[in-house]
């Protein structure tokens, strides 16, 4: 009996002898060199273990460890690996260094185009400037964009002067009579720099210039849930109409194109170049440190088959990198650490560089394009807004397209940029803070990059019998006359992969009461009586132009209509309510006169019911800075 007690007691003995081995949960963020740029991909191992992991776009890691004693190893391509010893540490946060040290790179002598450009070198930044940048880039950053911070209103940059700022004046769209004036032609428009720009004036504690304000921007910053294409078109068509939020009569017609989305490894090689600004105006925190980080981002995306070449002016124009492919990640990322600001701005010069070297090394079928990088503020040379643009469109029938990335502010010169990027046949973002650019150069890689349509046009033309006033919301600076609709000599907007362009109509229907419709008899002549037609059920027709990126130039005429609503729609899908939720705010900060009775309030309910997802927090970002200006309108 003694022998069978002791038999059954020896299980838990063991049992109890047994102590599950513990593990240590550590995690931290690994930058570059400089502290300024997050490094994804990064493989963060445990030494004598199979242990490990990557980091994520961000940066961040989180791993569990045997023990006090593990030693974790940081390692990516292009960068020195190194090991860290966990001890009592919860949280490692590591830099790490490119393997090719930066070096001062002479600049050689360009004579190949029209002008000589003189030789210009650059020295390499000390550790302790690249400290200064990393503490002041650091009091740049913004509140993380989740639920937790929705409420709070947190500045992102110190106060600074915006006098010297350059904007072009916007003329807002008021309501056409159809029986006047039938057709509304238009180039679309898929910048959002306007969006980015608002938010740095109220994240600053300030309401931005009206003429800051573009509303088409500040809709098409937000991507939508449209349809991918299903016919030989490289984009979808979605419409949906609903009464306009601020003025319950009206109508508010909302046009959606999807561009077809291209997974990176299927898009085609690139021959790009970096034209950077590193002038004097450039020498500040949110400018040539911030800039850096940006490109180092992009320069993560590139593949082997990509190259990459780096032009810079200041008081001269000079070329920094030789044609580089994408697998050179590290002799690229030297030659963005070792420059440095300083000097007058010759920005022509560095425009005339930069598109010879595309043109040097173009790639048939391939996606040539120059990235600018500038604060706009050029003063020498060519400078004017009238002298720039004759020198892009001069340029753009070779093939390549221009995309413009603005940067600071005080001096920025908004309606500069936005001019080169519409006559280079490309887009144009404003660059904040680095979630910004990773918005733009990482998660809308194709979008930003790679075009698959040109020279966009939609002309929507109205039925008088159904349609008593319309209005374009936004698009001032887009804007063609009828007859450019079918001249395809035209130069219009351009889409890119993945991308999404949407439009709002402003409609008053025919038996609606309404001041902006109201027009006395005329006196000279007969007024014109709507008569009944045999499109009694159709509200508008929209057509729409495009070519292909290259080899035609016949375009393409795509034709949808639009039927007047059965029945009122009281219940709008998401992508209806989150545009005109933006379009009412972009007519409160413009103070617009078509802004009826919205206030902060229902476009802060109409925007959370349209959330969604929401998986970068954008939209949750976007209800905080209507939060934060409805704090700054009661304080005026």
């Amino acid at each position: 009996m003694k022998l069978k007690w002791i038999l059954l007691l020896i299980p838990a003995i063991i049992l109890a002898s047994y102590s599950p081995k513990r593990t240590i949960k550590v995690k931290g963020t690994v930058y570059d060199h400089t502290g300024l740029s997050k490094l994804d991909g990064v493989e963060v191992s445990v030494k004598k273990t199979n242990i490990s992991v990557k980091t994520d776009a961000d940066g961040f890691y989180t791993i569990e460890v045997p023990s006090a004693a593990s030693v974790l190893i940081f390692k990516k391509s292009g960068y020195e690996t190194l090991k860290r010893k966990v001890a009592a540490k919860k949280v490692i946060d590591v830099r790490l260094k490119p393997t090719v040290q930066p070096e001062v790179i002479e600049v050689e002598e360009i004579v190949e185009v029209e002008e000589v450009y003189e030789v210009y070198e650059y020295s390499v930044a000390d550790d302790k400037a690249a400290m200064k940048e990393k503490k002041a880039f650091n009091n740049m950053r913004p509140a993380p964009m989740n639920d937790a911070t929705v409420n709070t209103y947190m500045p992102v940059y110190s106060p600074e002067l915006q006098d010297n700022e350059d904007y072009a004046v916007i003329k807002e769209t008021g309501f056409q009579r159809p029986v006047k004036a039938p057709l509304s032609t238009f180039s679309i428009d898929v910048d959002a720099a306007s969006y980015s720009n608002v938010r740095r004036y109220l994240n600053n504690g300030q309401l931005p210039p009206a003429d800051a304000v573009r509303i088409e921007e500040m809709v098409n910053y937000f991507s939508y849930d449209y349809p991918q294409p299903k016919s030989n078109d490289p984009f979808s068509i979605t419409t949906e109409i609903a009464p306009a939020p601020w003025n319950e009569k009206h109508q508010l017609v909302h046009i959606g194109i999807q561009g077809e989305k291209i997974d990176t490894e299927d898009l085609p090689a690139s021959n790009l170049v970096f034209l950077l600004d590193v002038s004097g105006s450039m020498n500040s925190v949110n400018k040539l440190p911030l800039l850096k980080s940006a490109f180092k981002l992009l320069v993560e995306q590139l593949r082997s088959e990509d190259k990459v070449s780096i032009v810079v002016y200041a008081g001269a124009a000079g070329l920094v990198l030789e044609p580089t492919s994408g697998k050179e990640k590290s002799k690229i990322l030297a030659a963005l650490n070792q420059l440095s600001a300083g000097g007058s701005t010759a920005g022509g010069a560095g425009i005339e560089l930069a598109y010879a070297k595309a043109k040097e090394h173009f790639v048939k079928g391939g996606n040539n394009r120059i990235i600018l990088a500038t604060d706009g503020d050029f003063n020498v040379g060519a400078s004017s807004n009238e002298a720039m643009e004759t020198l892009i469109e001069r340029k753009r029938n070779d093939g390549i397209y221009l995309t413009v990335l603005g940067f600071g502010m005080g001096n920025y010169k908004d309606s500069k940029m936005e001019t080169l990027a519409d006559k280079g046949n490309g887009n144009y973002a404003y660059i904040d803070n680095i979630q910004e650019a990773k918005k733009v150069l990482v998660n809308e890689f194709g979008g930003t990059m790679f075009t698959i349509a040109k020279d966009v046009k939609i002309q929507v033309e109205f039925n008088p019998a159904n349609v008593q006033a319309y209005r374009l919301i936004g698009y001032e600076n887009r804007k063609l006359n009828d007859e450019d609709f079918n001249n395809d000599k035209k130069d219009a907007g351009e889409l890119g992969a993945g991308h999404t362009v949407t439009a709002l109509y402003e409609v008053i229907p025919t038996g609606v009461e309404s001041s902006f419709a109201s027009v006395d008899p005329l006196k000279y002549q007969k007024n014109k009586e709507v008569k009944k037609n045999n499109f009694s059920n159709e509200l508008m027709t929209v057509k729409l132009r495009y070519k292909k990126p290259e080899g035609e130039d016949k375009s393409k005429l795509i034709v949808n209509t639009i039927n007047k609503p059965a029945k009122v729609n009281k219940n709008p899908g998401v992508n209806f309510r989150w545009s005109a939720a933006v379009a009412a705010y972009g007519m409160l900060l413009r103070d617009s006169d078509y802004k009826g009775d919205i206030s902060h309030e229902e476009i802060i309910t109409l925007a959370q019911s349209a959330r969604g997802e929401d998986t970068e927090g954008y939209r949750a970002e976007f209800i905080r800075l209507v939060k934060s200006s409805r704090l700054l309108a009661k304080s005026e």
